[in-house]
């Protein structure tokens, strides 16, 4: 089967067709990740978007439930150079063609994927359909054309959870029954429990295996929830998660963070990131063709140590709009965009980077220690 990647700049790109046979529209973005295809799949920061990988060769060993970082891919769409269609891997339990192809996502493979990264990298995002309808080229730019803008738009409220939640604080076990995160604190267990509530804005699994690993007992609540419902929950401390989307039309979740501002500990990663940006008075403006990988090199300002960290988000916050009673802890060495922030008084920081991941491996699991820290101090 024929697939066709439309770009709106009329730009085409035919391959052959793997996973889903159908159309989907979505932004186009590239991730220059070498491997974590599944966590990118399963990461609803990527809802509304189709991945471009540069990794050449995808799918080789497969899918496993404990790689996914939520309960369903939320990718529109995936390009690759080269997709396999078997697995070798003891741990894979399928094979990634077909476990798009259950959740409806579509696969074009065999184009050259570097011509595509730069034409983006030049144009910038563009919005794109991948489709099995190949005959009809200009009808797909169209479609493209006509799609929404991510700028402008509130994705959060379409992937958070429906109702709160208690995370289940049992970390995942491999076949062997063996923990997969064997490097955990084991000091931690002996420290006193905390509860955070975590906004759910697409929030990763790891995030929440990471809070409960520093002993803390995790309630998941919708993106809207009130700042009265959320202290009414006596927290300790207050994550607000990382997301897809514009943050510019999370007005209530900017309203929030001032409602919640110097009351309790808050942390904020990616979109809550953007969020705490905008409601301390600073402003987020679009990337041009984002930041996707998991090979950026971010600068602790405060330590300077450099962490390599993953990254996935098209806006950032812009450093000159923040007032003076904001500190700028982190900055992206690629182009010296802010990549982290602290208040100055109030119990909050940020960073514009996944800690959770481990492309370091292990560089940035300090800022969930320093949550605790701050939550530990908060309560004396």
């Amino acid at each position: 089967m024929q697939a066709v990647l439309a770009l709106e700049d009329g730009r085409l790109f035919r391959g052959k067709a793997h996973g889903s046979f159908c159309e989907r529209v979505g932004e186009v973005v590239f991730n220059t990740s070498m491997t974590g295809y599944q966590e990118i799949f399963t990461d609803p920061s990527y809802s509304g978007q189709i991945v471009v990988l540069t990794a050449p060769h995808v799918g080789n060993y497969g899918t496993s439930p404990s790689d996914a970082e939520s309960v369903r891919p939320y990718i529109e769409g995936l390009v690759v150079r080269e997709f396999s269609l078997v697995s070798s891997n003891w741990r894979a339990t399928e094979v990634a063609d077909e476990y798009l192809e259950r959740n409806g996502v579509p696969v074009i493979s065999e184009i050259d994927t570097r011509a595509v990264v730069r034409h983006l990298r030049e144009k910038g995002c563009l919005r794109g359909v991948i489709s099995t309808a190949v005959e009809d080229a200009d009808a797909l730019v169209a479609k493209a054309r006509a799609h929404k803008k991510m700028e402008g738009t509130d994705l959060a409220s379409v992937v958070t959870t429906a109702k709160p939640y208690v995370w289940d604080q049992s970390e995942p076990k491999n076949e062997t029954g063996d923990k997969l995160l064997p490097e955990a604190d084991e000091e931690a267990g002996l420290k006193a429990v905390l509860h955070v509530v975590a906004y759910d804005f697409g929030i990763k699994q790891n995030i929440l295996r990471m809070l409960a690993r520093e002993n803390c007992r995790v309630t998941v609540v919708p993106a809207t929830t009130g700042a009265r419902d959320v202290m009414a929950m006596a927290p300790d401390g207050v994550f607000f998660s990382n997301g897809p989307g514009d943050p510019e039309p999370l007005q209530y979740a900017v309203q929030n963070v001032r409602e919640l501002k110097g009351k309790v500990p808050m942390f904020g990663i990616c979109l809550g990131h953007q969020v705490f940006g905008i409601a301390l008075g600073g402003k987020t403006y679009k990337l041009k063709f984002g930041h996707h990988g998991g090979n950026h090199p971010i600068k602790n300002l405060e330590t300077g140590k450099v962490e390599i960290t993953a990254q996935n988000h098209n806006f950032n916050v812009d450093p000159e709009s923040l007032p003076a009673d904001v500190v700028q802890t982190h900055i992206n060495l690629n182009d010296n965009t802010l990549a982290g922030l602290r208040h100055k008084t109030d119990p909050m920081f940020s960073v514009q980077y996944h800690p959770e991941a481990s492309p370091g491996p292990h560089d940035s699991h300090y800022l969930f220690r320093d949550f605790r820290k701050m939550m530990e101090q908060w309560k004396k």
